[in-house]
């Protein structure tokens, strides 16, 4: 019997942690993807304290540029003779509009096409190996509103916010945050359509609001409303089951393109279910991500 082999990005904190430790308990194999050396190798400590005897291993990259997570998924694939669940699971938000070395806003670079790109990198691996898994970490963020394809990179969405957006929502980030999100619902449908047929499923999840990392150094309204919240949120350890559910339970060994929420499918907001704009979507990736031909 092989060994089970789970990449996953975010795991150095936080919901990212605990699943990638709760499914090497279970005797997965974890190749992490990490940003900070010392998190990283904090982070492969803990795993081989929890699941000794097990080769884990990490590697290291800015998920927010393309040349590096292009890098990533070389080695990665290189290294790995098989992959059976991918978990895209890095995500942040961000109070004021920032710009990778891409020309990308931070958070469409980071919480969408670090995904898409990995994903890409890592799709013969992962259907050589099938049966295997893509489970894609969204938000019920994602209903906060439609995709605006005619400003992506959210100049517009930045610059236009109010005093009541700000109060409400922690300012244009939270809004820019959601269609990451939705971004990611569309991305997990459209990929699904794509690997029909492969033995390759593909489901994200709402973990719902967890006490972790997220939003400390997003700066400004959001920082303080993050804070606040964290008082009433979730632990880790709830956060991460959907998405342990996701990559080992057999209740969805056959189910792809779906929503999660608390590990049972839901209905994600219209605007997520437009299969034109999950398709456009995914053309309008590839072209920022120069992966066409």
């Amino acid at each position: 019997m092989k060994e089970k082999v789970v990449v996953i990005t975010g795991a150095t904190s936080g919901i990212g942690q605990i699943a990638a430790e709760t499914l090497a308990e279970r005797g997965a194999r974890i190749v992490q993807v990490a940003r900070d050396r010392d998190r990283g190798e904090a982070a492969l400590k803990r795993l081989r304290e929890r699941a000794p005897g097990i080769d884990h291993t990490v590697h290291y990259g800015d998920l927010s540029r393309l040349r590096e997570i292009k890098r990533v998924a070389i080695e990665i694939a290189a290294a790995e003779a098989h992959i059976d669940v991918l978990v895209n699971n890095a995500g942040a938000i961000f109070s004021r509009r920032r710009v990778t070395e891409d020309g990308l806003e931070m958070t469409f670079a980071l919480n969408h096409m670090a995904y898409f790109v990995l994903t890409a990198g890592l799709r013969e691996r992962l259907i050589g190996s099938a049966p295997a898994r893509v489970v894609n970490t969204a938000s019920d963020a994602h209903e906060l509103g439609a995709l605006a394809f005619d400003d992506l990179q959210s100049e517009r969405a930045y610059a236009h916010a109010g005093f009541l957006e700000s109060m409400r929502y922690g300012g244009s980030g939270f809004r820019v945050y959601g269609r990451s999100k939705l971004c990611n619902v569309l991305f997990t449908q459209e990929l699904a359509r794509r690997l029909e047929g492969t033995g390759v499923t593909v489901n994200c999840l709402h973990p719902g609001f967890v006490a972790t990392r997220f939003g400390d150094q997003a700066g400004g309204w959001i920082s303080l409303a993050v804070r606040i919240a964290k008082h009433f949120a979730l632990s880790p350890q709830e956060g991460a089951k959907t998405i342990v559910y996701l990559a080992s339970s057999p209740d969805v060994a056959n189910v792809t393109g779906k929503y999660f929420d608390k590990c049972r499918p839901v209905t994600p907001s219209r605007e997520a279910q437009d299969r034109d704009a999950a398709q456009r979507l995914w053309e309008e990736s590839e072209r920022l991500a120069q992966l066409r031909g």
